[in-house]
């Protein structure tokens, strides 16, 4: 790793930049392989998905409950778990070639504030197991209008889906910001993470669960079931 790159990740990680090392290391030498990264990412893969993922964690309140949907090859999941033990996070994952690999990570890395699952966010028996945590996370799953569809149901009335995107974050929450309210969603608003460490920041997307909408539907579901 080149010394600017290093200064930059012990900024961001510090105490646990030895973990964030290590995940690198099994990314570089497995993650091509296995279908988890291009080999174009390999000599990019401190700025544009470590340090892309870690400096999101500063949006996160203390001690949150924590969903990474669609986690994939565990970003943002294990750099925000590497960056802040405190959270309490489940990497949420359907695909069975990736849960080995986000298990053997866990294991390799020492995180005992994560757990692995396997299934989809829009799936019953998940939401039952994940309903009313403090946040949701994402990067580059699906569009806001899907996204905000499949993850709002999993957050606590007030909780917040912090969906990691590209430039054109302000033009999609334009186009989706209707379904993003018929969704539950509410205070919608783009910003930006690392700019002091990152070349180009990280742009996210912050939508609330509308604890209103939520007591709407909570009233509604009592009704039926009379």
């Amino acid at each position: 790793m080149v010394e600017e790159v290093e200064d930059r990740a012990r900024r961001v990680f510090g105490d646990h930049y030895d973990k964030a090392v290590a995940l690198a290391h099994l990314l570089t030498e497995h993650g091509v392989e296995r279908g988890l990264i291009g080999p174009r990412e390999v000599d990019r893969l401190w700025e544009r998905h470590l340090l892309n993922s870690a400096v999101v964690a500063e949006l996160f309140p203390e001690r949150s409950r924590v969903v990474d949907v669609g986690s994939g090859a565990g970003l943002p999941g294990l750099p925000l778990a590497i960056a802040r033990p405190d959270l309490d996070l489940t990497l949420l994952e359907p695909m069975a070639r990736r849960i080995a690999w986000l298990t053997e990570c866990v294991e390799a890395l020492d995180l005992g504030n994560v757990t692995v699952l396997r299934g989809r966010a829009e799936e019953g028996p998940v939401r039952d197991r994940l309903s009313g945590s403090d946040v949701v996370t994402a990067r580059a799953v699906a569009p806001l209008d899907r996204l905000t569809r499949w993850c709002l149901p999993l957050l606590r009335p007030g909780g917040l889906l912090i969906a990691l995107k590209g430039e054109s974050a302000e033009e999609e929450l334009t186009r989706d910001a209707e379904a993003v309210r018929r969704a539950g969603g509410t205070r919608a608003r783009v910003t930006t993470c690392g700019a002091d460490v990152l070349d180009l920041p990280t742009t996210v997307v912050l939508v609330e669960r509308d604890d209103q909408k939520s007591g709407r539907d909570g009233a509604r579901r009592k009704r039926k079931d009379r």
